[in-house]
């Protein structure tokens, strides 16, 4: 999966879109992200046992990853990534805009 951990994305459609977050949890499987601050739903929940408070909770829901574009940290803007190796065969990801290395 492109995007990662603790990317910083925006969101490109949706009830969100142009909405900046910081990737919480990545799930490659179901190619989904659980963004800061974006796409927030409302789950009825009844007491438990546990300290579990009833009533109307609100989550950060799954976003699927084609939702979001990385933010360069160079060039601030909304970018595609590419992959490239380096003189020591290590393999990092660039930004297509600035041609900036992100790792």
């Amino acid at each position: 999966m492109i995007i990662r951990k603790n990317d910083t994305v925006m969101v490109i459609s949706g009830k969100d879109k142009g909405k900046k977050g910081k990737v919480r949890i990545a799930h490659p499987k179901d190619e989904t992200l659980i963004v800061e601050g974006i796409n927030f739903i409302k789950r009825h929940t009844k007491a438990t046992r546990q300290a579990r408070q009833a009533g109307v909770i609100e989550l950060e829901a799954p976003v699927h990853i084609s939702k979001v574009m990385l933010l360069c940290d160079k060039c601030n803007k909304p970018t595609r990534l590419g992959f490239r190796f380096l003189e020591d065969g290590k393999k990092v990801r660039f930004c297509r805009v600035c041609q900036e290395v992100i790792d």
